[in-house]
């Protein structure tokens, strides 16, 4: 059997239960065609590059998927029946990723990250010279 990487992206107005149960159904409809779903990953709600559909944002699933070119085949005839599904890739690679996807990683250095007082990291401001009428520098001695 050979190893697949499938992302579906599904519309916005659909809610995150209806979305895991998509994943769930053709997570389903692989296993019973003879093929395995090793990984599932939900990306979230995300902004689009550009409409598509009408839907300006898309709820992003991955699957990693170990089954034969007819199941993969049956996926895609599905996903693309379905009216919830904007757009889905499937890709054929040599390895499957057990750690977190890249997307995943990233997200979690976001949140990693300090977000307290952001001007109190920030060196002390130079104070400016101020200067009098006369051109001369105030505060300075002559």
């Amino acid at each position: 059997m050979a190893l697949y990487e499938n992302v579906f992206i599904a519309r916005q107005d659909v809610p995150t239960t209806q979305v895991e149960a998509l994943t769930n159904q053709f997570s389903e409809l692989v296993t019973g065609l003879g093929g395995t779903v090793s990984k599932k990953e939900y990306w979230g709600l995300r902004s689009l590059t550009y409409r598509i559909k009408k839907n300006r944002k898309g709820h992003y699933t991955l699957l990693n998927i170990d089954a034969p070119a007819a199941a993969v085949k049956e996926l895609e005839r599905t996903m693309s029946i379905n009216e919830d599904i904007i757009r889905f890739l499937t890709i054929r690679v040599d390895t499957l990723d057990e750690g977190p996807s890249a997307i995943m990683q990233r997200s979690g250095e976001k949140s990693d990250r300090d977000r307290g007082d952001r001007w109190g990291d920030r060196p002390p401001r130079r104070e400016r010279p101020r200067f009098g009428e006369d051109g001369t520098a105030i505060g300075e001695e002559e």
